[in-house]
């Protein structure tokens, strides 16, 4: 199945020891895309966070939508389905979990999905995204409920 690498790399602006640091970092992958990290603002106060740059958590949700995505795009070509474009306007809901620790415990994944000709019926969209979840890498590695809600 292969390794995946990324190297995140951050270094002092000279305000660590006082804890007033910049959380502000970069995430770099093997494909060569450099992208800007940063802790949530909603966790670390502005100024120490960046609200630019994509936070840990978002990144998780953004992963969990873009590989449901992908496999819902292979399964639907496979079925004959001509994709014209593919949205989804995911969210994550952190709380406590069963072991009281702050966690991400639900994603939802609010797809809308346009098709060219045969468009498909609600029971079909439903398997498809039901297998799409599945075999979904990401979904298959997290405890946390994740929920379709196709539009």
């Amino acid at each position: 199945m292969g390794t995946h690498m990324a190297t995140v790399s951050w270094s002092s602006d000279g305000e660590f020891l006082s804890g007033k640091y910049s959380r502000a970092h970069e995430w770099l992958f093997d494909g060569g895309a450099v992208v800007r990290g940063s802790s949530s603002p909603s966790v670390v106060p502005l100024p120490m966070s960046d609200a630019t740059a994509v936070d840990p958590e978002e990144a998780l949700i953004a992963s969990a939508s873009s590989c449901h995505m992908l496999w819902f795009l292979s399964l639907a070509q496979r079925a004959g389905l001509d994709v014209a474009s593919y949205r989804d306007e995911a969210s994550g809901v952190m709380g406590k979990d069963a072991r009281s620790r702050i966690a991400i415990t639900r994603i939802t994944l609010r797809p809308v999905i346009a098709f060219k000709g045969h468009q498909p019926d609600a029971a079909e969209l439903q398997r498809l995204h039901h297998e799409a979840h599945e075999k979904c890498f990401i979904a298959n590695s997290l405890l946390s409920e994740i929920v379709v809600e196709p539009a």
